[in-house]
């Protein structure tokens, strides 16, 4: 295996609960945690747009940005052993700064309110390594979920491999949040939680964030045919 499969303080989370929860800490060494299914929600994008690119800040080509804290997600999707998974499609989906999702029942009623500027929803297909990279805005508090929050999809093929959510780590609304708070495990929601820093070199207060996605599945599992 090559590259962190947690970051450090991730490590000694579940090193810790390891050593006091399960009989054989070196499982962790041996597989990987799959990142928790959550709910897709109402807000899938129920149109696709024409841009569906990793830039979720510049649609096409306009030259306003979307309003918000611009953040560089970036992370990894590995299997439950710890390989890469090459040529997945990761998406993402949120509402934009102002409180809209890409949907026609939220952005219709609210087109007034909706940053136009905002992609809202994209797609990028992962490296060797199983890399991916988005530009997106820090996820917002929404109407109902005090927790801000991005969706995300992994997919192969016609294959959907996980639909889940992740929210903010330390975020005040993750306590009264219904989606978060329905995850009881205390190492899932570890698993879902991400740290939003800023971007040292910055001179426009950008921030960058990193989430691995770990799939409950085998290397012949991920590359089975997806019509079988």
């Amino acid at each position: 295996m090559s590259g962190p499969l947690f970051h450090p303080h991730r490590r000694a989370f579940l090193g810790a609960l390891g050593a006091s929860l399960f009989a054989s800490p070196a499982l962790f060494a041996e597989q990987l945690l799959r990142t928790p299914p959550l709910t897709e929600g109402p807000f899938y994008p129920d149109k696709i747009p024409l841009d569906t690119d990793n830039d979720l800040i510049i649609i096409g080509k306009n030259t306003t940005p979307a309003v918000g804290e611009i953040t560089h997600l970036t992370g990894k999707v590995f299997d439950i052993n710890g390989a890469p998974v090459k040529n997945a499609t990761v998406e993402i989906w949120q509402c934009d700064a102002n409180e809209v999702y890409l949907h026609s029942s939220d952005s219709t009623p609210k087109a007034k309110q909706q940053d136009k500027n905002f992609q809202g929803f994209g797609r990028c297909t992962t490296t060797e390594k199983g890399e991916y990279r988005f530009r997106t805005i820090k996820p917002v508090p929404y109407p109902g979920r005090p927790a801000p929050h991005i969706h995300f999809k992994v997919k192969k093929g016609n294959r959907e491999l996980l639909t889940s959510q992740f929210m903010i780590r330390g975020h005040a609304g993750n306590a009264r949040d219904g989606v978060f708070g329905g995850v009881r495990d205390v190492i899932d929601r570890e698993l879902i939680l991400v740290d939003f820093k800023p971007v040292k070199e910055s001179k426009i207060g950008e921030l960058q964030a990193y989430f691995e996605i770990v799939l409950g599945l085998t290397p012949d599992e991920k590359d089975m045919n997806p019509r079988r």
